[in-house]
């Protein structure tokens, strides 16, 4: 066998077991494991103890993890969803988002904060859907009005942010213009893929074989997933684009396709949850937080000033743009869309790793917006939660035609409602 040590990795495995079981003890401290991972991270890294060397196992286990980790974003991507007023919607507001992520930057590194003011406005333009979703769906809130607006708004940015990373920021050398040539061949060549797995599911034959296996010790759809998650990284990079790319449009992909009716097999997503959040990803989180220059920002106070500029920077970027459901969803709901959608944490810890990697941003500048996310975590979906609940007033339904999202007399989600045409009166 190879001469490779795992002691770290046992030291991450630890932390990777001891972050939800201490949560799952102390059910009041309402923080994402993710958060307690990136912060074990730093105090066993070699900026604070030591006990944490981020060798050759645990770099290729994070670099997996990141890979897992956009895989699983792709998974929480509802194609369905994506339509009508609401994607019209979060089209605007990330736009919206990206003409006020550019000025931001200029001046910050006009400032001197940043840079790349680009790179900046990117990383703060996404929002954590795999964050934001669960806080939704804990409170109930993933199928009301606000729920819906937030989730097809951040599934909008995290989709834009990628592209715009992998079109922008590449780790191989080419022009935009050419990275763009190269993605819409990557494109083509997903969509011929996606064809033949969507052919492929339609044969009878190989949906009992499918299903005859996806369950034993195969576990054949697994696996097929894991090729299709590879598959498109391999693919990605070979494109000179991001391997980031290949591996959430695999998500997309695999929840569009293979997914669609998980009738069939009501274990997959469950499964594929499992080897992610089970074992790759927290090695992922965990090796990034060892990674952060924490000293260096603690003593150096301009540095450490950035952290405040840059979660303000977050939320401007990303909750202003909440303005526009204002008339929709009304003053508090829309303040708690602001917030959430502000809540990012994953994308600005793999574009930041990726702009050191580039030399776009530098060490220090790179830690700051990892810990202005880590609190962005900490303090929006609490305050956005607190916000709904003052908020929440008793249903009083007007006859049978009221539901779950009977408001002022209208039935049905605000996206499908029509207004009274002008000149008559609403009855």
């Amino acid at each position: 066998m190879p001469d490779v040590s795992v002691e770290s990795l046992l030291v991450v495995s630890v932390v990777a077991a001891a972050a939800p079981l201490f949560l799952g003890l102390v059910p009041r401290l309402s923080v994402p494991a993710v958060v307690l991972e990136i912060l074990a991270g730093v105090a066993l890294g070699p900026a604070v103890l030591g006990l944490i060397e981020i060798d050759l196992p645990v770099q290729i286990l994070a670099l997996i993890g990141l890979a897992f980790l956009l895989f699983l974003a792709g998974l929480e991507i509802d194609v369905a969803r994506l339509r009508g007023r609401l994607l019209r919607l979060a089209l605007l507001g990330y736009v919206v988002s990206l003409a006020l992520g550019v000025p931001i930057g200029l001046g910050l590194d006009a400032a001197g904060l940043v840079e790349d003011p680009a790179l900046l406005a990117i990383a703060l333009s996404a929002t954590g859907l795999g964050l934001v979703v669960p806080v939704l769906k804990d409170a109930r809130r993933a199928d009301s009005d606000v729920g819906q607006t937030i989730i097809v708004a951040a599934t909008v940015a995290d989709l834009g942010a990628v592209v715009a990373l992998s079109l922008l920021f590449s780790t191989e050398e080419g022009s935009a213009g050419s990275r763009a040539v190269l993605l819409a061949a990557f494109v083509a060549l997903v969509a011929i893929t996606a064809a033949v797995v969507w052919r492929a599911g339609r044969s009878m034959r190989l949906g009992d074989v499918l299903v005859r296996l996806q369950d034993t010790t195969a576990e054949i759809r697994v696996r097929f997933a894991i090729l299709l998650l590879i598959g498109f990284t391999a693919l990605a990079e070979q494109f000179g684009l991001e391997s980031i790319l290949g591996a959430f449009v695999a998500g997309v992909v695999v929840v569009s396709l293979v997914d669609r009716d998980s009738s069939s097999h009501p274990h997959f997503r469950t499964k594929l949850e499992a080897i992610g959040f089970g074992l790759l990803i927290p090695v992922f989180f965990i090796s990034s937080g060892a990674q952060l220059d924490v000293r260096g920002l603690v003593d150096d106070p301009a540095a450490l000033l950035r952290v405040p500029v840059f979660l303000v920077a977050l939320l401007v970027i990303r909750g202003l743009p909440a303005l526009l459901y204002l008339s929709t969803l009304g003053r508090v709901p829309t303040m708690a869309a602001g917030l959430l959608q502000a809540t990012s944490l994953p994308f600005i810890v793999a574009a930041t790793q990726i702009g050191i990697e580039l030399g776009e941003i530098s060490a220090l500048t790179g830690t700051a917006l990892v810990v202005a996310g880590l609190l962005s975590v900490l303090l929006f979906p609490a305050t956005a939660l607190a916000l709904l609940h003052r908020d929440e007033r008793p249903a009083t339904p007007t006859g049978p035609s009221a539901g779950p999202h009977a408001r002022n007399g209208a039935s049905g989600p605000f996206w499908r409602r029509r207004r009274p045409a002008r000149g008559r009166v609403a009855t």
